[in-house]
């Protein structure tokens, strides 16, 4: 009895489960299926009956939204579509830590009078950079270039000073002298370009840079009836004075400071929007590159078929060129020859010449012997004509002229 029990049990609970599972699978079969009618029922809706259809709209807008300033003009960041400028002053740190107490105490009270004379809100804007030390090294490069160059020439001249065996010891030693400065000079300079590189490959060494920001917003102009120009003109007035006032205090804590120019104020710009980049790749390099273009276009197809026919024509030209300047050489080449040739029968008619038109101071008898004997000379050699003649002719008036 007591198996029939348990056996009854056994199956009661069996069958309970069953239905528990027959239970759960229906339910999901029929949430599935509420799930298709849905769907079904909504690709079935048309558009007219549901109303007009909306779409995503998508506006492409200029780079320079996303970004808090408009340009950089006149040593001011402009912002807010010319409504509002900034100029900044650069200021260097100084270690306070090491100061005396008296120095401290200066610092102090200066700094003090710097935030009494403020009548405008200012910004102090601390900016971390790393060590860039590439200038430096290539800097220090060519002057060890310059060093080893000395270096070598002491060195030749020693050497030649030794071998010719004309100088005294004393002037060997001040030559020797000067030899072992520009050695220790060229092994100085190598080790601090070594240790310079060594240092630059450590990216851990940063550097503090610290800025006073000064805005000047139009509004202050009051009744605003001016032009862009006219307000720009008068927020740089307004922000170069105030910049000045904020240089001069800082100068009595002994903060040494100066008004940004442009080109600086870019390369700020950069370093805030291009912190990671700016390590591998420096502002002079990007610029060098083009990177401030943010797009080229090809130029049109006529523009690039005139420039290849300037081209062109301007390579015939010259060939054309070249090619008279060489005729006109060999024709001043033939000349010379022919000159050469029929020299001695110019020179025959140029004296037979002279001597005719000098007949009545050396004598007529005289002038017609002469005379005789150049024709003579002429007619037992060849190349007598009457272009020789008329050669020598012209040469004895352009000599006579």
């Amino acid at each position: 009895m007591d198996n029939i029990k348990l056996l009854t049990i056994i199956l009661a609970v069996v069958l309970g489960i069953m239905v528990m599972l027959l239970i759960i699978l229906a339910l999901v079969y029929l949430s599935s299926k509420m799930k298709k009618n849905e769907v079904q029922q909504s690709k079935s809706v048309s558009p007219v009956k549901s109303g007009t259809k909306k779409y995503k709209e998508y506006r492409t807008e200029s780079i320079m939204n996303f970004l808090e300033f408009d340009t950089i003009i006149d040593n001011m960041i402009s912002q807010k579509n010319g409504m509002r400028y900034i100029m900044v002053v650069e200021c260097q740190g100084i270690n306070y830590d090491l100061m005396s107490e008296v120095e401290k105490n200066s610092v102090e009270e200066g700094f003090i009078q710097f935030l009494n004379s403020l009548r405008h809100p200012i910004q102090i804007y601390t900016q971390t950079r790393t060590i860039n030390l590439n200038s430096s090294i290539e800097t220090y490069r060519e002057k060890i270039k310059e060093v080893q160059l000395e270096f070598e020439k002491q060195q030749m001249q020693y050497n030649e000073m030794l071998r010719s065996g004309r100088y005294s010891d004393e002037q060997l030693k001040k030559a020797q002298f000067e030899l072992v400065k520009h050695k220790n000079l060229y092994e100085y300079g190598k080790d601090i370009i070594f240790n310079t590189e060594k240092m630059s490959m450590n990216k851990n060494v940063l550097n503090k840079k610290y800025y006073v920001i000064i805005p000047y917003v139009v509004e202050e102009l009051g009744e605003n009836k001016y032009d862009k120009i006219e307000q720009r003109n008068f927020a740089f007035s307004e922000l170069y004075t105030r910049a000045q006032s904020v240089v001069r205090t800082l100068g009595v804590c002994g903060i040494n400071s100066k008004i940004m120019t442009s080109n600086e104020l870019v390369e700020l710009l950069y370093m805030a929007y291009n912190r990671d980049e700016a390590e591998v790749y420096g502002l002079e390099k990007a610029l060098k590159a083009g990177y401030d273009e943010l797009y080229s276009t090809a130029p049109d197809v006529i523009d690039k078929q005139i420039k290849a026919l300037d081209r062109e024509i301007e390579q015939a030209a010259l060939e054309e060129a070249k090619a008279k300047v060489v005729e006109v050489k060999t024709e001043k080449q033939k000349a010379l020859e022919e000159k050469r040739e029929n020299k001695e029968d110019l020179i025959d008619e140029l004296a037979r010449l002279i001597i005719e038109e000098n007949e009545n101071i050396i004598g007529k008898d005289v002038a017609k012997e002469a005379v005789t004997k150049i024709n003579k000379k002429k007619n037992s050699e060849e190349g007598g004509t009457k272009d020789n003649v008329q050669k020598a002719k012209r040469i004895r008036k352009s000599k006579t002229a």
